[in-house]
């Protein structure tokens, strides 16, 4: 189990379920209903987001700065997968109608 109190699994275990772990990679599956915000979290490695289903979404950092909002740009589809730095701390609503579901391979080693 993770140490730091704003790793995703700690700090918003509602929104996010662990499918596997090693020393490698971690498995996050995320969900978020609409109107729902997922309390201020990280994550500390770069991912592949898998998407399941997609709603638009608002990214704040810990201050409440918008750093993404999803309604200024073409939502992702069904079936796509997305590359992903590492986040800082932020929060994630779903200001959608539908359920955000994405399936995240973070990569805990480089190469």
């Amino acid at each position: 189990m993770p140490t730091d109190p704003l790793d995703a699994l700690v700090a918003a275990p509602r929104h996010h379920t662990l499918l596997l772990e090693n020393e490698r990679v971690r498995v996050l599956d995320t969900r978020i209903a609409p109107g729902e915000t997922v309390p201020l979290h990280t994550h500390a490695w770069p991912a592949v987001y898998y998407v399941l289903a997609y709603a638009d979404i608002i990214r704040r950092d810990e201050h409440g700065r918008i750093t993404f909002d999803s309604r200024n740009m073409p939502n992702p589809l069904p079936g796509q997968a997305l590359w992903a730095a590492p986040l800082a701390p932020h929060t994630l609503e779903n200001v959608g109608a539908t359920e955000v579901h994405v399936i995240s391979v973070e990569l805990k080693q480089p190469g």
